[in-house]
């Protein structure tokens, strides 16, 4: 109980700009979880996707595949059916390969949607609290500029601490945004990095099990379990 009063009157002390700073922070919590269950769901689909696709990959069997893919909602799944459609009308690896990077491309702002927020919550907050401590400042000094000679320090000091509160929150808000921020653009980055190494191994194995790569005259083509399509971390 004796928490939740220094709470409130720290709050309370702090001046009306410790409102657009709660807002601040709802903002900014709804944002971070948000952007965190999503990146987390795409992540956990795009690996369960991955292992059930491997085994069409390494028979060969791209129609199969495709059906897979098709039939997904997954990030990997969009990338992929693209690089397989593109398959029958394409006439080099390069075609194959533009066809992903151009999926890729539509994924990535999907990825990356308002994550640049926090980042500016985060400057909003403090510049918030910066705000509110300078005009409680000026109203302190005002007060005081009227006040008897006697209560003058006492009155100066009990209006500067008050004043400090806003900074305070506003600083208190702002540090775990920036961390949080911090985090999603690495998970962020780990998602994409995953993204790009399948769509290469997509291609691959394409290559292999067409007339891309075709081997040399008077060597074999290597069997169809020679084909290794390794599950990537974090696909």
């Amino acid at each position: 109980m004796a928490i939740y009063s220094s709470v409130v009157t720290f709050f309370q002390n702090g001046g009306a700009f410790m409102y657009p700073i709660v807002l601040i922070l709802a903002l900014g919590t709804a944002i971070a979880v948000e952007r965190w269950m999503f990146l987390t769901m795409t992540m956990a689909k795009n690996k369960a996707l991955w292992n059930a696709v491997t085994p069409f990959l390494k028979s060969g069997n791209l129609t199969g595949a495709m059906g897979v893919t098709s039939k997904s909602n997954a990030a990997i799944a969009q990338i992929m059916t693209y690089g397989l459609n593109r398959v029958r009308s394409a006439r080099r690896r390069e075609d194959i390969e533009q066809a992903m990077e151009e999926s890729l491309m539509e994924i990535l702002p999907r990825l990356e949607k308002r994550t640049h927020y926090l980042a500016t919550f985060a400057n909003m907050s403090t510049l918030a609290g910066l705000l509110g401590t300078i005009i409680g400042l000026i109203h302190a000094f005002t007060a005081v500029s009227n006040a008897d000679p006697a209560d003058k320090a006492e009155l100066l000091s009990a209006s500067i601490s008050i004043g400090m509160n806003c900074t305070a929150f506003g600083l208190m808000v702002a540090i775990p945004l920036v961390l949080v921020h911090s985090l999603l653009q690495t998970k962020t980055t780990e998602l994409i990095d995953s993204l790009e190494m399948v769509s290469v191994k997509i291609v691959n194995t394409i290559a292999e099990r067409s007339h891309y790569a075709r081997p040399p005259v008077g060597s074999a083509a290597p069997p169809a379990a020679a084909v290794q399509v390794p599950v990537p971390s974090g696909a």
